[in-house]
């Protein structure tokens, strides 16, 4: 599988991110760029999840749907064309970084993947249930990790 060149100017690859992005602060999601989007794409999807947290990996961002024209989104915004599901706080779009105080630093890992079809997750999936349903069809993938710590 050919790979997704990722990147945001927030912060750099498994570097803290700041608390502009987190539920401490503003709780904007951060700016994304991306390149190596493969022919073929139908829709890129979108997913941020933490795997340390306490009750298992959780969902701070999924959005599907994205249009695999664009190259980057904004910080605070929905990537192009993408519909933003219901994250771990039970809200919609970005659910900023929150971990349990006194816990060592979590990691966020950013994916996005390149579709080859539009795919349905449903409103509240896992992480798991995320992983299922692209790993295999994905034509490429790219990610970046955030580290954050209260």
């Amino acid at each position: 599988m050919s790979g997704i060149e990722l990147s945001t100017s927030a912060f750099n690859d498994h570097a803290l991110i700041p608390r502009r992005y987190t539920r401490d602060g503003e709780d904007v999601s951060p700016p994304l760029e991306w390149s190596g989007v493969p022919d073929g794409t139908a829709e890129l999807l979108l997913l941020c999840e933490d795997p340390d947290a306490p009750s298992g990996t959780f969902v701070h961002w999924l959005v599907t749907g994205i249009d695999p024209a664009a190259r980057s989104v904004d910080a605070g915004e929905t990537p192009q064309g993408g519909t933003p599901l219901t994250n771990g706080f039970g809200g919609t779009g970005w659910g900023g970084p929150q971990p349990p105080a006194g816990d060592e630093a979590h990691r966020y890992f950013f994916r996005l993947y390149a579709l080859p079809e539009a795919v349905r997750i449903p409103d509240n999936a896992s992480a798991q249930d995320v992983h299922r349903a692209v790993d295999g069809p994905a034509l490429a993938s790219g990610n970046i990790v955030g580290l954050y710590q209260r």
